[in-house]
């Protein structure tokens, strides 16, 4: 092989990556991060998106330890040179689709490309979460990391958990998923348009869907009208952006519709790997089996 291409990856736009060793100083969107970190890969340095602040997210970051670990900022606040300042080998980003970058702006996402490899990998609605997953594994053994043995055991045990419990035949819960907005709001989640509710929905469990409303994510709607869809587990979103659950302890609004609701920590950028799906999983099916009061 032609020295200028030792190492090369495809990604999702359609771009080749290439470079003339195995890349080791690999900058990557937060949630890239914590994926690769699944696998056994540390990043260099991390970047956010437009709605994070001056620190890394802890919520999206999954169990990657953050100590010593640069963060270089987010969304429009993010300059090129600052993300390149450390001479990376590689950068890795997200895209919803479209092949637009997410976290970074365009001029910027260019002006790193042609500096240094950028691999793209879509986390959009397009995509299943098996097929998520499955580029991320792809690029992080190209990145030299062995096969997740353990994180697909763990995966299996944890759908089978749940296809057990939607399919037992007892009164299953509705699921809403939702993110708080202020403490007059929430959004809540289309499931059409998460793969990781989409999965839930193909397991068999059942979840609320909005409709209406312009966005193809999320439908607005006062606390009121989330107490009055009586689901019995509730997905709240838990990132950083989201308005705090503790700050709502006086909306009598929410407190009606978490009562006698499972509450279950959800982040919509959650690591892409087997073992960071096994964990939620989990954790809803430990919530549908309380509310159900059994388990699975």
């Amino acid at each position: 092989m032609d020295r200028q291409t030792d190492w090369q990856f495809l990604d999702d736009r359609g771009h080749l990556a290439t470079y003339d060793r195995r890349p080791e100083r690999v900058v990557t969107y937060i949630q890239a991060g914590a994926t690769l970190w699944e696998h056994g890969i540390r990043p260099a340095g991390l970047f956010g998106s437009n709605h994070d602040g001056d620190g890394p997210d802890p919520v999206k970051a999954g169990s990657l330890p953050l100590d010593g670990l640069g963060y270089l900022g987010s969304g429009t606040a993010l300059d090129a040179h600052v993300l390149l300042r450390d001479d990376p080998d590689l950068v890795v980003a997200v895209t919803y689709g479209g092949g637009q970058v997410y976290g970074l702006d365009p001029d910027t996402a260019k002006h790193v490309e042609e500096r240094v490899p950028l691999v793209v990998l879509d986390v959009g609605q397009g995509r299943s979460l098996g097929d998520v997953r499955a580029r991320f594994a792809a690029l992080a053994r190209a990145l030299g990391a062995a096969q997740d043995t353990a994180g697909a055991i763990a995966l299996a045990r944890a759908t089978a958990r749940l296809r057990t419990l939607a399919h037992d035949g007892a009164p299953r819960p509705a699921l809403l998923a939702l993110s708080p907005a202020s403490a007059e709001s929430a959004y809540l989640a289309k499931p059409q348009s998460w793969p990781d509710l989409r999965e839930l929905r193909a397991f068999g469990l059942d979840l609320v869907s909005p409709q209406g409303g312009p966005g193809t994510n999320w439908f607005t709607a006062d606390w009121s009208h989330v107490a009055e869809l009586s689901a019995g587990v509730l997905l709240v979103d838990a990132r950083a952006n989201a308005y705090p659950l503790d700050a709502l302890d006086g909306n009598p609004a929410w407190r009606e519709a978490a009562s006698g609701a499972q509450v279950v920590a959800w982040n919509p950028e959650a690591p892409c790997s087997d073992g960071a799906h096994a964990r939620f999983f989990d954790r809803v099916a430990d919530a549908v089996g309380a509310a159900t009061g059994g388990g699975a």
